[in-house]
This record gives C-alpha cells, structure tokens and sequence, in this order.
C-alpha cells in the first residue's frame, strides 16, 4: 500500500506547521526575559495575583527607618488602591506563597480580619514564624475577613533567629457577599 501524493503533501504540511509553532513557542519563552525576584503569590479560590515586595533590600535586613517608611508607603499604597487586589467571599478558600530564599529565613502573613482586627494567615497566634515552607496552606476566608469592605493582608519575611525582617508584601482583598 502506497501513499499518495496527496497524503504526503498533507502530512509533510502539518509537520512544517509544527516545526514553525515550537520555533515560535521556543523563542517567545527565550525572549520572555527574566521573572520578577520575590515574587508572593496571593491565591483566593482559583484566582491568583502576584506581587514584588513592597519593602526590600536586595536581601539585606530592613533598618527601622526604611521599615518605618515602607509601612506608611503601604498605608498611602492602600489608600490611592494600587495594591494587588482579588475578590474573596466567606465561602472562598485564601492562601499566600513566597519564595524559597525568603521562605527559608521565616516569614508569616496577617489579614486585619477577624474580632481582634489581625488573623494569622501563615505562621501561628503568639508571632510563630514558619521557615523552610513556601505555602501557607488553604484557610477558609470566612475567619480570616474584615468587616470592612477590604481585607488587607500583609506578608512579611522575618529571619526566625535574629527577629530582623527582610521583606514586606502587601494585598488587598475586595469582600463579596455570596
């Protein structure tokens, strides 16, 4: 049983097709240029922002002045609303990441929910610092929630040991009502 020319022609066809798709796949991810370093990942539900750290010196503790200024640029930040923003509802299911560099030092990450106005969202009550893990972990949004209409998150690197810090992130989450 022999080919025809038409079937050869069909199949050398796809192959240029394909040879021309992966070259292009190929060069657009060479070309995508380098990812953003420490990088947190906000995930509600199954949406997901990121965001470069707000507060961050190239991996040098942060001094009380720089932390000082950097946590009043968030407030402002918060108030002009140009931090990354997803929208949560009490039956959503909330997580935060950061990477393993920061991770590996410590870090823990708050909302301003809950009936004391600060829920732990990773690491534990009484300032628990978690190291070596990258993911908090999926918590029901429902306990975690402000009563306002913004929940705000802050997440931060804190070396367990010497209790300085080394990065602050900053998220907002929209509450919905179901």
């Amino acid at each position: 049983m022999s080919l025809s020319t038409r079937a050869i022609a069909g199949i050398a066809g796809v192959v240029v097709v394909g040879a021309a798709s992966l070259g292009t796949g190929i060069y657009w991810a060479n070309d995508a240029g380098k990812p953003r370093e420490n990088v947190a990942t906000m995930v509600v539900g199954t949406s997901t922002t990121t965001a470069a750290p707000f507060c961050y010196n190239d991996g040098k503790p942060l001094d009380e002045d720089y932390l000082t200024k950097c946590l009043s640029d968030i407030k402002q930040a918060r108030k002009d609303d140009k931090l990354p923003k997803l929208d949560v509802r009490a039956s959503d299911r909330i997580g935060v990441g950061v990477p393993r560099e920061l991770a590996d030092k410590g870090w823990f990450a708050l909302t301003n929910g809950g009936s004391s106005g600060q829920v732990p969202l990773a690491g534990g009550a009484e300032g628990e610092v978690l190291t070596g893990v990258t993911y908090s972990g999926s918590k029901s949004a429902g306990a975690l929630m402000s009563s306002n209409d913004v929940t705000s998150v802050t997440v931060v690197s804190q070396d367990k040991a010497s209790q300085e810090y080394y990065a602050v992130w900053a998220f907002d989450l929209d509450n919905k009502s179901s």
